[in-house]
């Protein structure tokens, strides 16, 4: 997993990459400037499109100068405004100045917005201000950001829109560049993550600008980035059998929701637990072994409950997909909280049952994984303003219950019993669909089955579960991706990233 760090965190690491390797700041900055127009160049291969560069005079700004003197050796057709709204400036914005001076480029200085002439430019670069920001913008660095917005142009930001801030809170009502893609320097930012960024960024892409690497990741952090080489599935040997790799249980489906049941199980069958038991009503074993004829069927009584012996014969118990919240479900609830001795994993209705039954959460087992997304996190932990809430809200619900939550998103964040938070990469808006998350559930419940530490369960089972829909999406050019196709996709991603 690879450390995202703070903005100060960020700047520690500049400065001891300077101090330690025979690289000043104005090279350093020369690499990161040379990075960003590899990946620009790649985006944008017409060089006969007219680019402007708006430049603060920070190191940001700093950045931006160096890309228009390379953009221009590369032959693009480059005009720079810098942004001088206030008498201070760095040295490296200063040295990069008379640089660009020398290459003839069009140079425009304005120390008021109204200075501003009418923008021909079709693709803008943003490097008014970079990270550190730390109140909204105001005066006339905001009346310039909200200029080019008003632009409706392609804006490419350098390290981060301006005006984003790249760790705390996000202000919704703050301005802040609206930029189509963010070329950022090394690791993504804290706040990309968050869907409030989408205020200032549809896109990013990191570029390796040779910081010290064993130094970032000695950093003390809670943000983790989970990796392809984080997915680690043991090849099966010789001479295992079905036992060998777990019995799960999926306690779910009601008469209604058999749909949800059926994505859950079929999902943990092609995970490859070794036997799926479905625990479901009567009703449903008809749709059961229709769709899935390899699962094993335990059929729900209203008014009875699984024995204690007979819960042994598991090794993962999914609670949730269409179960309902009856009386009955309420009291299954409680006593699979109670009573169950192996790795659970709950979703769907079991959480809107603890919702409604909040002291059913002490009962909670250590390193249970609970599977929520933001309605479902909310009616169980309150109403909150925004995800950074939540995410804190969660540490402290993990900690204190010793439990994982996977609150689920765009980029869904795993909270540890620990307090650590790991940012899963994968997945896009076309698995905005009903039933995906019964699918996740499903996968989590296999690998627990097969033995994988809670943990490694949820990461292994929230990267795959995206990944899959990723495959899918550029194989197909799928706007939408049904949940069923997640499930018949899902074994050849397993075999691909055990290979």
């Amino acid at each position: 997993m690879l450390n995202l760090l703070t903005s100060k965190q960020t700047r520690e690491v500049d400065s001891h990459t300077i101090s330690t390797k025979p690289i000043s700041s104005i090279d350093l900055m020369e690499e990161a400037s040379r990075a960003f127009v590899n990946a620009f160049r790649n985006e944008f291969a017409d060089k006969t499109e007219l680019i402007s560069i708006y430049c603060g005079t920070g190191n940001n700004g700093g950045d931006g100068l160096a890309v228009a003197r390379m953009l221009k050796e590369d032959g693009y057709v480059i005009h720079v405004i810098v942004a001088r709204f206030t008498e201070k400036s760095s040295i490296e914005f200063e040295t990069n100045l008379k640089k660009l001076s020398l290459t003839g480029i069009s140079i425009l200085e304005i120390s008021d917005v109204g200075e501003l002439p009418e923008e021909n430019s079709n693709v803008i670069i943003d490097a008014l201000l970079g990270s550190g920001l730390n109140k909204a913008l105001e005066g006339e660095l905001k009346k310039i950001v909200d200029y080019l917005n008003s632009l409706q142009k392609t804006i490419v930001s350098i390290d981060v829109p301006t005006g984003l801030p790249t760790e705390g809170t996000i202000d919704l009502h703050a301005s802040v560049i609206k930029a189509k893609l963010v070329i950022t320097f090394q690791r993504p930012k804290i706040n990309f993550f968050f869907p409030e960024s989408a205020i200032g960024l549809e896109r990013f892409i990191v570029v390796d600008i040779g910081l010290d690497e064993k130094y970032i990741e000695g950093q003390i952090t809670e943000w983790k980035l989970i990796e392809a080489k984080d997915i680690n599935i043991r090849p099966r040997k010789n001479f295992s059998h079905k036992g060998t790799f777990g019995n799960a249980l999926i306690v779910a489906g009601s008469q209604e929701t058999m749909g949800a049941a059926l994505l859950c199980v079929d999902a943990c069958l092609h995970t490859g637990a070794g036997i799926t038991t479905a625990y479901i009503p009567k009703k449903g074993l008809i749709s059961l072994n229709t769709r899935i004829p390899e699962a094993v069927a335990y059929l729900r009584n209203k008014d009875a409950l699984p024995t204690k012996s007979e819960l042994i014969k598991y090794q993962s118990i999914a609670v949730g997909s269409g179960l309902g919240k009856s009386k009955s479900e309420i009291k299954l609830v409680k006593f699979l909280l109670k009573e169950a001795r192996v790795p659970m994993v709950l979703d769907a209705d079991a959480l809107n049952i603890i919702a409604d039954n909040p002291l059913f959460l002490r009962q909670l087992p250590i390193n249970c994984i609970l599977t929520p997304h933001l309605k479902e996190f909310d009616r169980l932990f309150g109403t909150h303003t925004s995800w950074l809430d939540r995410i804190k809200t969660a540490q402290v619900i993990a900690i204190k219950h010793q439990i994982i939550i996977l609150l689920k998103n765009k980029y869904s964040f795993i909270i540890l019993p620990n307090g650590k938070v790991l940012i899963n990469p994968t997945g896009n808006p076309a698995m905005a669909v009903g039933g995906m998350g019964d699918v996740l559930t499903g996968i989590i419940a296999s690998f627990l089955a097969q033995g994988y530490k809670a943990e490694d369960a949820a990461i292994m089972g929230c990267y795959l579960h995206g990944k899959t829909g990723d495959v899918l999406k550029e194989e197909k050019g799928m706007n939408s991706i049904p949940p069923r196709y997640i499930i018949e996709k899902l074994p050849e991603i397993i075999l691909k990233s055990n290979s």
